[in-house]
This record gives C-alpha cells, sequence and structure tokens, in this order.
C-alpha cells in the first residue's frame, strides 16, 4: 500500500551559517541597544530580524512517498527420517496446512517456505535445522521477519547455533510425537580406535530402557564381521564394556543387536555398528636356510626389508655328520634352539619359511611333526626347494608331507624357462596383476629361471606353471593353516636384475600376506564400500560364473544388483544408497557388511520427541513452544513490537511496519515573497511604530 508519510522540516541555507550567525548576533545586539533605550518598535524590529535570519536559512517541509511492505514469516518443515515415527509426517503436513490457509488469509504477509533434511542423500550428522535457517536468514531483509514457525519433533542435533540475535524475531516451535512415548535404545560410548591382531579390545555401549530398574540384565547379540551372533548378558540403564577379539589386519566391523519391545517407538537404536582397524604388531618370521646358497641372501634382505617384520633366521653352514675335527663350541656363533623354537614357542610365529632345507639330524623328527600340527592348528608354512627335494633327503620323506601338496617325481629340469601365471592364477589374488605376468594374449615379459624341481601335484591351487605348464608355484590350506609351495631355488635371478628381473618381492608380500590370511588376499571375497552415494561391491572368485547379490538396507529392505565382470576373476556393480547406516551384502555363499555415513545414525539416536532442545531460542526471542497431539495447531495474531507473541492458544506475529520511499516532496517554508513581504511589513510597521 502506498501513501504519503514521514513529514519532516530541514534547513537549506542560502549563504553560510556562520555569516548567517554573524548577522543574527549583530541584529540580537542591535535589538537589545534598542529595547535598553527603550525605543518604541524594538520588539518588531526583533521579529523582522527573526524573520530574515529564517528567510536565510531557508526551512524546507519535506514528504516521503511511501509502500508499506509485508512482514515475512518463515515457515520451517522439519523433513528427517525420525519424522517418520509415530505418524509425526501426518501431524506435520496437517498442522502445515492449517498455518498455510491462516497465513494466507491474513493477507500482508510473505510466506516462506524451508524444508530440511529432504533427498539429499545419505544423512551424517543428524537434523542440522538451525544450519539451514541462518543460510535463509541471510537472504532475507530481518526488518521484515515478523516470525519462524517451525514443525518438528524437536530433535534439532545443532539447535545451539543459532542466537536470538541473529534471529531478531519470535521462534515458535511446534512439536510433533508424543514426548512421554518410551523406547529402548542403544548407545556406543567408546571405540577404541585400533585393536592388535589377535587380541581382544573393549568397547563401550550402554542400552538405555526407561521401562526397567538399572542394572537389570538384557540380553544382546553380537557379530563380528557378519559371523553368527554371539549372546551377552549387559545390564539396562548403565556403561558396560564387552570384548571384542581382533582375528585379521585391515577393518572389523562390529555389530551390536538388542531385542525390540513390543510398545517401543522404533528399533533402528536397538542396533549399533562400529569398526575397529586391526593393525598387526609385528609379524614374526622364522626363516631356516639348509645351506648357503645364491638365493639366501635374497630371501633374508627381502624380509628385513620389511619393517613391519621380526625376523630370526638360521642357516645350517655345516652338517652334523661331517666329521673334520673342528671343536664343537665352534661350529656356529650361537647353539641353534631347536628344542625352543619348534617345541616350545613354535606358535609363536606368524610365518615359517623353509629354504631348500632337506633331511640333515638338525631337526628331529619329532620337530618336524610340530612343524605339521602348526600348520593343521593355524599357522603358515612356505617351502622353497632346491636340489635336495628330489634326492632321498627330500622333506616330503619327513612327516612334513602330510601339509605338502606336491611330491618329488626325482626329476630335476634344468632349462631356461620363463615362470608364467596359470589360468587360475590370473584370477588368484596372490599372482594376478603381478608387473610383467603373461596374459591370455602375451607371454610374460621378466627373466627366466634354470632350474625346477619336477613335482606331483596331489592337492592345492597351481598359480604359476614352468615348463610343459608342470607345477611351479602351488598355494593349499590344511586344516585352520595354510602352506605355500615353490619349486624351484632360482628366484633370486628377479631380484638380481637378470634379463630385467621380475617382481620377486611382490610375490613374495603377497604370498607371506595370504599364507597369514589377510583379508584382501581371500581368493573369495565379497568387498563393498561406500563412494559418493554409491555402494561399489566388488566380489572376487576363482570361478567363472558371476551371481547377482543382495543387498538388505539399514530399513530391512532388500535389493538386488547385478554383478558385471571387469577383470578375470572380479566383478563388480554399484547401488545408489539413500541413507547411513550398515548395508548387508550376500550372494548366498559369501557376505560382508558395509557401512555408509555414520554407522550409528544421530537421527535415531535420541528418536522421542522434545521440547528441550529448543526451549532456549525460544524463551530468548519471546516465541512459544506447541506440543500438537496436546495442544492442536495454535491460531495466529498480528502483534505490535511491544506486545506478547505467545498465548494459551495462538502464537503472535510481529507487526514491523516495513516501508519502501517511493518518492520525496519538498515544500519550502519560508518562499521569498513572502519573506520579502514579512521583513518589508514588520520594519514598516516599526518605522511608523517609532515616528509617532
Amino acid at each position: 500500500m502506498t501513501g504519503i508519510g514521514g513529514f519532516d522540516v530541514f534547513f537549506d541555507p542560502l549563504i553560510a551559517p556562520g555569516l548567517i550567525a554573524l548577522l543574527g548576533g549583530i541584529g540580537m545586539l542591535l535589538a537589545a541597544f534598542t529595547l535598553y533605550r527603550g525605543g518604541r518598535g524594538a520588539f518588531l524590529r526583533l521579529a523582522a530580524l527573526t524573520a530574515l535570519v529564517l528567510t536565510l536559512l531557508n526551512p524546507v517541509l519535506v514528504a516521503e512517498e511511501r509502500q508499506s511492505q509485508p512482514d515475512i514469516v518463515l515457515l520451517v518443515e522439519d523433513a528427517s527420517e525420525s519424522q517418520t515415527l509415530e505418524e509425526r509426517d501426518a501431524q506435520t503436513a496437517e498442522a502445515l496446512s492449517a498455518l498455510t490457509t491462516d497465513l494466507q488469509a491474513a493477507g500482508d504477509l510473505d510466506v516462506r517456505r524451508l524444508t530440511v533434511n529432504r533427498g539429499s542423500g545419505p544423512e551424517t550428522e543428524g537434523t542440522q535445522m538451525m544450519e539451514a535457517v541462518e543460510e535463509a536468514l541471510a537472504a532475507l531483509p530481518r526488518d521484515r521477519l515478523g516470525a519462524i514457525i517451525a514443525v518438528t519433533d524437536g530433535q534439532i542435533h545443532d539447535a545451539e547455533r543459532i542466537t536470538a540475535e541473529q534471529v531478531q524475531a519470535p521462534f515458535h516451535a511446534l512439536i510433533t510425537g508424543d514426548p512421554d512415548a518410551s523406547d529402548r535404545q542403544l548407545t556406543i560410548t567408546q571405540v577404541p580406535g585400533f585393536g592388535l591382531v589377535g587380541d581382544k579390545v573393549s568397547l563401550g555401549l550402554q542400552v538405555d530402557d526407561t521401562t526397567l530398574e538399572p542394572g537389570t540384565p538384557i540380553a544382546i547379540e553380537v557379530r563380528v564381521d557378519g559371523g553368527p551372533a554371539s549372546p551377552v548378558q549387559v545390564p539396562a540403564n548403565r556403561a558396560e564394556f564387552i570384548e571384542i577379539p581382533i582375528d585379521h589386519g585391515g577393518e572389523t566391523i562390529v555389530e551390536i543387536v538388542v531385542p525390540t519391545r513390543p510398545d517401543e517407538l522404533t528399533d533402528r537404536n536397538n542396533r549399533a555398528a562400529v569398526t575397529i582397524n586391526g593393525v598387526r604388531d609385528r609379524l614374526r618370521v622364522l626363516l631356516v636356510s639348509g645351506e648357503p646358497h645364491a638365493g639366501e641372501r635374497t630371501w633374508r634382505n627381502l624380509l628385513k626389508a620389511d619393517p613391519s617384520v621380526d625376523l630370526i633366521h638360521f642357516t645350517i653352514l655345516r652338517p652334523p655328520e661331517k666329521q673334520d675335527g673342528t671343536p664343537i663350541h665352534e661350529l656356529s656363533l650361537i647353539a641353534f634352539p631347536t628344542r625352543e623354537l619348534f617345541e616350545l614357542r613354535i606358535n609363536d610365529f606368524d610365518l615359517i619359511v623353509l629354504d631348500r632345507y632337506r633331511r640333515r639330524g638338525v631337526l628331529p623328527q619329532l620337530y618336524l611333526r610340530n612343524i605339521s600340527r602348526y600348520v593343521e592348528d593355524g599357522g603358515a608354512v612356505l617351502m622353497a626347494a632346491g636340489p635336495d627335494f628330489a634326492s632321498p633327503l627330500s622333506m616330503a620323506r619327513t612327516p612334513l608331507r602330510t601339509i605338502l601338496p606336491a611330491s618329488p617325481t626325482g626329476q630335476i629340469l634344468k632349462e631356461g624357462f620363463r615362470p608364467e601365471v596359470s589360468d587360475i592364477g590370473l584370477r588368484h589374488p596372490v599372482t594376478t596383476g603381478l608387473p610383467g605376468a603373461n596374459t591370455e594374449d602375451e607371454d610374460p615379459t621378466w627373466g627366466r629361471w634354470f632350474r625346477q624341481i619336477e613335482a606331483s601335484q596331489s592337492r592345492g591351487t597351481t598359480v604359476m606353471t614352468g615348463p610343459g605348464e608342470t607345477p611351479l608355484v602351488i598355494l593349499d590350506r590344511i586344516g585352520e593353516g595354510r602352506v605355500a609351495q615353490m619349486l624351484s631355488d632360482h628366484a633370486w635371478l628377479w631380484t638380481r636384475g637378470y634379463e630385467g628381473g621380475g617382481p620377486q618381492a611382490e610375490l613374495l608380500r603377497r604370498m607371506a600376506h595370504w599364507l597369514m590370511k589377510e583379508p584382501e588376499l581371500e581368493e573369495e571375497r565379497l568387498v563393498a564400500a561406500d563412494e559418493d552415494d554409491r555402494l561399489l561391491i566388488t566380489r572376487r572368485s576363482l570361478g567363472d560364473a558371476v551371481s547377482d547379490v543382495e543387498v538388505t538396507t539399514p530399513a530391512g529392505e532388500t535389493v538386488t544388483v547385478a554383478l558385471t565382470e571387469i577383470a578375470p576373476g572380479e566383478a563388480q556393480g554399484a547401488l545408489d544408497v539413500t541413507e547411513s547406516g550398515l548395508y548387508r551384502i550376500s550372494d548366498g555363499s559369501e557376505t560382508t557388511l558395509a557401512a555408509v555415513g555414520r554407522l550409528n545414525p544421530v537421527e535415531f539416536s535420541r528418536p522421542i520427541a522434545t521440547t528441550a532442545l529448543l526451549t532456549p531460542i525460544v524463551d530468548s526471542t519471546g516465541g512459544g513452544i506447541i506440543v500438537l497431539q496436546e495442544e492442536g495447531v495454535p491460531a495466529l495474531r498480528r502483534v505490535s513490537e511491544d506486545r506478547a507473541t505467545r498465548g494459551s492458544d495462538w502464537i503472535g506475529i510481529r507487526r514491523n511496519g516495513a516501508f519502501v520511499v517511493q518518492g520525496v516532496t519538498e515544500v519550502p517554508l519560508m518562499p521569498a515573497l513572502l519573506s520579502l513581504l514579512l521583513v518589508g511589513g514588520l520594519l514598516t510597521g516599526a518605522w511608523l511604530r517609532e515616528a509617532r
């Protein structure tokens, strides 16, 4: 609406203000002298002087043409995930509809809608309403803001972000849901950053349930890496610690589930998941070399180059049967502690490497049986065979034969050849993608070897072959442990760079980590990772068939994802994800877990509707809190700036009276002609008065 308003008077002097003051001062002195002398026209002369001074000051009346501006109401809708509980979304829709109707009926309001947390992908930080309000306020003229009305369940996780000074208008909160609802909540209180492989870590948690007395036992289920559930008893409403075993390096995902009560608000906060990074303290490796040879130093250097490896190395320099008169105390720098290593502390080692070792009486049959038992119980052995493996003193003629995947035929192949990755080796994580390896269409580019022990393979997987596709590198699982067998002692030629060398260090690293059961080198493996709101699923397998996978979302829905082969033994697929939490992926034989966003979403950590979080901002701005389930949708009132903005059944919208100036009209109060007549008339009157 447009009208005239804002009258004001200002002066536009015709000459310098200082000169006007001087003339006025002189005039006042003369007028005072005249009055002192009793002049009869003194008052008229004083009036004429005043009129002259006003004329020189040139007073102007200013009238503004104003256009009034409607007050702004910021209507905020909380559309976060917690608003889907107990029909809060229906209460929100009803309240917004009634408010919109009333606001439109007012006619002089500019209603701005703001929706928070809708369709923005996996939520990672709860309901960030105040951040959205702050951004909206930055774009609004603050002198027009009449009120902020938020329809929410009160679970605002950045409520302290905004202050009354920033709002400068009443903030009203209409609360959906029931603040007196009951719920059971699982909270993770302490998560260790990492754990040593083979040890246990303490995980802190608390189960809150208002229906139970503190200390009441509650049975929870704990799953590690998607494995079977283990029941654990914890006290209700009290902090507790449980022990979690760390069995491998890399991420260990721990899932905890609390039973759901029939009358609970939601079961989304009855489960939680954490990731614990497993690290190995030090890899303890025992290297036993049967005799000095060209490749012995290579094995030692490769193992010592890794700072995470603690290496114990023994070399048999002279067989016991050799009699040359050397005193016993001079046969070695230290005695070979066979009993300590192979009986008392054998289980302390992560890996035992037998490099060209043969039967020579140093290790009794009992200790060799201990090595076999060590493998069956979960240990790892890497055997690098030399010519002695094909002799009558072969380790295949000892108790170790029970764990060896191949036995010698007695023949030694002495010809130049380039090791090749077998067909299944092209799919095996130990040998796939080795630099310089052969492919289906190209031969290997690495250097040649010149000796291989011919062997008859009885089990295991041949990942590399020699002349005539004879087994060269065999990997096998024995009981709980693993064995790798390399049927040549010429791998050192790669380290020396012969004919360009080859990836001996990488091959050895992969073999060692496979032997120690590192997850990234498992032949059959299903993994998934969150990449830019997409769940990237990778399936590794030695088989040729590529099957689809089933993905179970945090909400319990099941989605089928098709996989496409991208490399030999590796297939991938992707799924767009829209919610945070733990996803379970399975292809029928392999199951894995993947964390998207925050594993334990803040949105459902405390899902009961509440007024507490918004009370500070509401009270400091003079607004009101209405629980819709109890009080219904309040009426709206326009109030002046100095009036209350909250009643028993209504909320107020402040009337700001903001306007925009459309134009300005200026009217001189002492026009030149009027001033001349007035001054002249007063002076004439004074002369006539004095002439009598």
